[in-house]
């Protein structure tokens, strides 16, 4: 009996040892023969960003054939140029030959190839085909190509402090003052300015509760997303601010930590006024904090394409050379504007952080 059984277990590991090499090369042998992409029945495609829900796009091709039936993945990939140096896999489907993209994820897949907003740019498409959860023997259809219009796309999160340690106290719409986004990490935010004795938490959108980050052990965040339980107050959850002052608060939502440290302002300057000039406005004048005269902001100023600088009253003027959130410095570049829209413009001239804030996009 035991002859038997290791002659059947021999002869069942030939079968499929030898069926599995007969699949490759079956499989290989279909790598020939990639699927077609059907040419789009408009070529100019202008994407309205109000109605972001609507179908943008469809693309049609043939089914794969890789000599036996099986699974096939479709991936829809899109470039910027025809030789897709660095295309971008836009979407995936599995044993159909359609995909619809809407106005927003087709502006939003154009922007991560390169595309620049406002204006008009081919983009080119292809589908790739694959076996398997491995995603093998990929193989590339022809590519089509189209033009079309996107319009902008902004990347970025915003965080406002709100608390009786703060300007706004407790109420979630009270101009609350934005957190200055780090200009080379997106996850990072900062804040330097006058905090009163007592705490604070970070929201997410002015006007609304949740999200609400906090922290629950005095050294990680905590958030609410609006299904569970509110955090607690920075800088600790039972440990309040004791002394009002000049203090540093950076939040990381990368690591999802966060430090508040006392700061020194003794030998920084104090302005009695802060005006914005540049090509992107007319020279406006900013609000100065009453809460800490070392905050600066304007509301709703329309700005277009352009650039912007901080003019002190002392007659110094600081510039920074990105756009929408940055660091000043004295007689640096000028703050790029890349789109035109009304803005929250906020300056902080202790550390020279400014944040522009679009309201419509």
């Amino acid at each position: 009996m035991k002859k038997i059984s290791i002659f059947i277990q021999t002869a069942c590991a030939i079968f499929f040892l030898s069926s599995c090499e007969d699949t490759m090369d079956d499989l290989k042998v279909a790598e020939t023969n990639p699927v077609v992409l059907s040419e789009l029945a408009i070529s100019n495609i202008e994407l309205d960003p109000v109605n972001n829900n609507n179908p943008a796009v469809t693309f049609n091709w043939t089914m794969a054939n890789y000599g036996q039936q099986t699974a096939v993945n479709y991936s829809l990939e899109l470039s910027s140029d025809a030789t897709f140096t660095n295309p971008v896999a836009t979407g995936t489907v599995n044993g159909n030959n359609t995909i619809t993209l809407s106005v927003a994820e087709l502006n939003t897949a154009v922007g991560n190839v390169g595309l620049p907003p406002f204006a008009w740019n081919a983009v080119y498409a292809r589908i790739v085909s694959s076996v398997g959860t491995q995603t093998s023997l990929p193989v590339a259809s022809n590519s089509i190509s189209f033009n079309v219009y996107p319009y902008f796309n902004y990347p970025f999160m915003d965080y406002y402090l709100v608390g009786n340690a703060t300007a706004s106290d407790w109420n979630n719409n009270n101009n609350n003052n934005p957190l200055f986004r780090d200009a080379s990490n997106s996850k990072i935010y900062h804040y330097t300015g006058f905090f009163g004795a007592g705490e604070f938490k970070v929201l997410e959108t002015k006007g609304l509760w949740q999200p609400q980050w906090g922290t629950n052990d005095g050294s990680s965040i905590d958030v609410n997303t609006g299904t569970g339980s509110d955090p607690g107050s920075f800088p600790s959850n039972n440990n309040p601010i004791a002394t009002a002052g000049y203090y540093s608060f950076t939040i990381n939502y990368t690591t999802n930590t966060y430090s508040f440290t006392p700061f020194d302002i003794a030998a920084l300057p104090s302005y009695t006024t802060m005006s914005l000039q540049g090509t992107a406005s007319t020279t406006t004048a900013m609000n100065q904090s009453s809460f800490d005269n070392h905050i600066w902001y304007v509301n709703s100023l329309h700005l277009t394409p352009g650039d912007l600088q901080f003019l002190t009253s002392a007659g110094s003027v600081w510039g920074g050379s990105t756009s929408f959130s940055g660091t000043a410095t004295l007689n640096g570049e000028n703050v790029p504007v890349v789109v035109e829209d009304d803005y929250d413009v906020w300056y902080n001239d202790l550390t020279g952080h400014y944040i522009l804030i679009p309201l419509n996009l």
